[in-house]
């Protein structure tokens, strides 16, 4: 069968190769760029990603290394001379935190004014930057033997027919390619966006920001800190990286006017002596200034053709990071295509991408837009009150700190309430847990038939996992719960589920009584959680996750042309 195209050497499109290549499906990702451009950007330090935890644990499962990143030991707010608030962060394993730290500040909640109580610390972002992130990609990818990375490639020229994808490219290594399926990794210009004609409306220049990276003493080692209303130059956010590095953001003005270098260090210098009192010394290592743009592309699957990150999407205002939602979509998709590729796959699953991630972008795209004229506007809390958040007791404050660090309606990971990927009506049997339906799965211990023990977290990327709620297995002996109890029957309704499935046990899950049974798919997200062992619905719940009945071609999707009919030309110009 022929390999997957992946079109753009992007971290998205490294990613998604890197997943597929897990799932042994072969690879030909086709990158525009000559060879001796590559790396050419070097040390762009003021070019950096913020990644959630779930989104960093992906890349390390796919075994991408993120050691040139960092998690922060914390995240302050400031408003004017003072400290409104702190998120602590739990330590990363293995290090300890800084004693002269002291104790965390008012809640973890980050709530203004208020304490809380003491609270759980949460995980910490991942803060790494790009180029490094690139290279790492690449470095995992050269030890796969079924990927290709073929440079100086440009598409002209896409054609689908029932069978696959055929496309044209220009340059050096210029030819004709044939893929099972293409995917359009392409950034915010994207080729293959226009030449399956999808639309991608929005808004330009949402936000402005000024940004250096610098190496400096300041006040918080390991801590980001977003400072807003300083008595001088605008609201800033600073962010270390390793080395004593940090990245500084300034929000601009929405006039558009030109940032001179001049402006910029009188930023630096404005900021750096608010913090430290005069000054410190300083290397300016890297500057910049980016726009950013709200756009959705109106269809993220053609036939056998597909969108991902900037090519489908973009959005960043208030702390949103787009190239997380990127690899998001690239975890959502690999396990999908994959399935295709091995088995054949219906419209449902295919469809299933553009229906759960195209959602969960909107919705970001939708808070993002009723935020921003009240926390960037004038009319102040009272307006947030009336048209965001109805009677909450929140503030400007932490709906910026839920865009940093991925949670609330600006961060947190979606749940997809209206997959197509689940059983029509709740099988008989079902349960409620800690985890609605659709949601990512809580990262609990887990053990294997063979023994072996880890977190659930680090089984997701490969198939359909079953976990038992069975207390207590901890402290027998594998061979006597193994053979004991639900084990026989569950392991043998496990065998005959419809696509592949890993069984494991856990001694306990948030809200779940002894004896659940939780369906759990490739990417976290919870099928089901059943009473007890039941074969007929356990079934259907794999039946769904995958789509359902395989059909011997993949048709495309109701009111698009037949992939046979789907030929698209185009230039070169972008």
């Amino acid at each position: 069968m022929d390999p997957v195209i992946v079109v753009g050497a992007g971290p998205v499109g490294l990613t998604l190769a890197l997943a597929l290549a897990r799932y042994e499906v072969p690879v030909t990702v086709l990158d525009e760029a000559p060879p001796e451009a590559t790396g050419q950007e070097g040390r762009r330090l003021a070019r950096t990603a913020v990644l959630r935890p779930e989104t960093a644990a992906l890349l390390e499962r796919l075994g991408c290394a993120t050691t040139e990143g960092t998690r922060w030991m914390g995240w302050r707010t400031m408003r004017r001379r003072a400290e409104v608030a702190r998120v602590p962060f739990a330590a990363p394993a293995g290090s300890v935190k800084d004693e002269e730290q002291g104790e965390p500040g008012p809640s973890g909640e980050a709530r203004s004014g208020e304490d809380a109580g003491a609270v759980e610390a949460e995980p910490s972002p991942l803060h790494l930057p790009q180029h490094a992130l690139t290279r790492e990609l690449r470095a995992a990818l050269s030890d796969e033997a079924d990927v290709r990375i073929i440079q100086d490639s440009r598409l002209t020229v896409l054609k689908q027919d029932s069978s696959g994808v055929t496309v044209h490219t220009r340059g050096d290594n210029g030819t004709v390619w044939r893929a099972s399926y293409l995917v359009g990794c392409d950034g915010a210009r994207s080729v293959v966006r226009k030449l399956l004609g999808a639309r991608f409306p929005g808004r330009t220049a949402v936000e402005r920001y000024a940004v250096a990276a610098l190496r400096a003493e300041l006040p918080w080692p390991g801590e980001a800190v977003l400072h807003r209303s300083p008595p001088r130059g605008g609201e800033v956010t600073a962010r270390p990286l390793p080395e004593g590095v940090w990245r500084l953001d300034w929000l601009l003005p929405p006039d558009g006017q030109l940032v001179t270098p001049d402006a910029l260090l009188a930023r630096v210098c404005d900021a750096l002596s608010l913090w430290c009192g005069e000054v410190p010394a300083y290397d300016l290592l890297d500057t910049g200034v980016h726009a950013v743009h709200h756009r959705l592309a109106r269809r993220w699957r053609s036939g056998r053709a597909f969108l991902a990150g900037d090519a489908a999407h973009l959005l960043g205002a208030m702390g949103t990071q787009g190239l997380d939602e990127g690899l998001r979509d690239a975890g959502n998709l690999a396990w999908k295509l994959a399935l295709a590729w091995h088995h054949g796959a219906s419209d449902v699953l295919l469809d299933s991408y553009q229906a759960e991630r195209r959602e969960a972008i909107a919705a970001r795209l939708r808070a993002a837009d009723r935020t921003l004229p009240t926390v960037r506007g004038e009319g102040g809390w009272r307006a947030v009150r009336r048209t965001v958040l109805p009677g909450a007791a929140r503030s400007h404050d932490i709906l910026l700190t839920d865009g940093h660090l991925g949670r609330g309606l600006l961060g947190a990971p979606q749940a997809h309430t209206r997959t197509p990927l689940a059983p029509a009506a709740p099988p008989a049997g079902s349960v409620l847990v800690g985890t609605a339906v659709g949601a990512p799965v809580a990262d609990v211990p887990v053990t294997a038939p063979d023994g072996s023990e880890s977190r659930l977290h680090d089984r997701l990327g490969g198939e359909l996992l079953v976990v038992l709620v069975a207390p207590g297995t901890g402290v027998w002996e594998r061979r006597h719960w193994l053979g004991a109890g639900l084990m026989p029957r569950l392991a043998a309704a496990v065998s005959a589920l419809p696509m592949r499935a890993e069984l494991l046990v856990t001694e306990g899950y948030p809200g779940a009584d002894a004896h659940t049974v939780l369906v759990v798919r490739p990417d976290g997200h919870l099928v089901a959680a059943l009473a007890g062992v039941r074969p007929a619905e356990l079934f259907a719940c794999a039946d769904a996750a995958r789509g359902g009945a395989t059909p011997a071609t993949v048709a495309a999707p109701a009111g698009e042309r037949r992939p046979d009919e789907a030929t698209s030309e185009a230039t070169a110009n972008r």
